[in-house]
């Protein structure tokens, strides 16, 4: 049977969770691996697994409790193993870069950031910014609208600035946000955003990170953010020993 792997951590590590139930329906018990002085946090995987709202959570509720004692590197939702052998080899094969990785994450949390712009904000910023477009726009309203080519010079002069505007936006997210994280990672392109990073920030400079966040947002009033987070690290931990599926490591937590 194949393996579910939820999370690696070193195998001294005093909060491993062992009996309690995973994902799957029924739920499969969950049960640790050693080797190379680290262990793996497992439980059998259940055939044709889905993101359903319960086994998101059950995964999600295995990683609270073993990292309620310690460091661990969470593995995204979907994370399984041909089998148990495979977890221990990939344990003992990896074991230094895992316990680098846990050095690196220990005391620290994940939060993820997503912007997108308020549409009737950045065209008002744009058309302030653009005297060209304020220009043009003013003429084809004299003119009752203007002409299909004065239209389409209109559209693509907007369109223009407001993709410059996302790029620029996007740095100066990004650039606010950096210096209150020890790293950041970029997200894989969303449609609709123009920013998705994560962030990884020290549990005690969480509270000044939020501030950054609720700053930026006076700063940029164009622009919509969406914070995630505290979240255990999961865009910070390189693959473990298996795959992840195509799937979300869980739900927003809607932080404002």
């Amino acid at each position: 049977m194949s393996t579910y792997v939820y999370a690696i951590t070193t195998a001294s590590h005093p909060g491993l969770p062992r009996g309690m139930g995973g994902v799957g329906e029924p739920a499969r018990p969950v049960r640790v691996l050693t080797a190379g002085g680290l262990a793996a946090v497992v439980s059998d995987a259940p055939e044709g697994l889905r993101p359903k709202r319960r086994d998101l959570l059950a995964h999600q509720a295995v990683l609270s409790e073993a990292g309620e004692a310690g460091c661990v590197l969470p593995m995204r939702f979907g994370s399984v193993a041909p089998d148990d052998d495979t977890v221990t080899g990939v344990l003992t094969e990896r074991a230094e870069h895992y316990r680098e990785r846990l050095r690196a994450l220990a005391g620290r949390v994940e939060y993820n950031v997503k912007a997108s712009h308020d549409e009737e904000a950045v065209l008002h910023r744009v058309m302030a910014e653009n005297p060209e477009i304020r220009s043009l726009a003013e003429a084809n309203r004299r003119s009752g609208g203007g002409g299909y080519q004065d239209k389409l010079r209109l559209g693509e002069l907007v369109a223009a600035a407001v993709q410059a505007r996302e790029a620029d936006d996007a740095r100066e997210i990004v650039h606010a946000l950096e210096p209150y994280a020890a790293a950041v990672s970029d997200g894989p392109p969303s449609t609709g955003w123009l920013v998705n990073a994560s962030f990884l920030v020290d549990r005690e400079a969480a509270e000044e990170f939020v501030t950054a966040v609720e700053q930026a947002r006076t700063d940029l009033p164009h622009l919509e953010l969406r914070v995630n987070g505290p979240l255990p690290p999961y865009s910070f931990v390189e693959p473990g020993p298996a795959e992840p599926a195509s799937t979300t490591a869980g739900a927003d937590t809607g932080a404002e």
